[in-house]
């Protein structure tokens, strides 16, 4: 696909696909939906993603959970893991719940998929919070060699169980209480009082 046309064609597509995964789920999508969906050639779509797993993964990469940065320096480990929360929220709540559970269950069987997936979402959060982390050690109000991993599962964790299983609030209110009530205790939190 080359050009203006291609670029928009391929658009057109990556965007079907995950249309197609939120409302039909993984196993039910066919590459003949996507196709009709996005008004292209089943040729067209196989020359350049050689089955359904391929283009999943590309449609992933492209749109779902782009890259997101660490907020910048509040000064506080309490102000930043606040911000990273924010960040986090607004990710989860702007996407699609029903893309976000197609994926979740398609990953359990395809292997290449749930590591573009895992890569989108969990790697990027350590990052963020681990930077986060990182400023807090410099700025003496925790020790160096935490497990900045397990913290991001942690909070990955719970906001997901917030939005999807309990059904709860994901409000600023439940985002204090997290970070001031378990989040910072659970890093043994040494800064300046709230």
């Amino acid at each position: 696909m080359a050009g203006a046309r291609g670029v928009a064609r391929e658009e057109a597509i990556l965007l079907a696909t995950l249309e197609l995964l939120a409302e039909d789920g993984y196993d039910r999508m066919t590459m003949d939906a996507v196709a009709a969906r996005a008004r292209a050639s089943k040729a067209t779509i196989y020359r350049r993603w050689p089955d359904k797993a391929g283009l999943v993964v590309a449609a992933v990469r492209r749109h779902a959970g782009g890259a997101v940065e660490a907020p910048a320096d509040t000064g506080s480990l309490r102000g930043d893991v606040l911000a990273v929360l924010e960040i986090m929220r607004a990710s989860l709540t702007g996407q699609d719940a029903a893309l976000l559970l197609g994926l979740i269950a398609a990953m359990r069987r395809d292997a290449e998929l749930a590591r573009t997936v895992r890569g989108q979402v969990l790697d990027d959060k350590r990052q963020i919070l681990g930077d986060v982390l990182e400023r807090a050690v410099v700025r003496g109000e925790l020790a160096a060699g935490g497990d900045h991993g397990m913290f991001a599962e942690i909070v990955s964790a719970l906001l997901f169980s917030r939005l999807f299983i309990t059904g709860e609030p994901l409000d600023e209110a439940f985002l204090v209480h997290l970070a001031d009530d378990v989040l910072l205790p659970l890093l043994d939190h040494h800064g300046s009082a709230r």
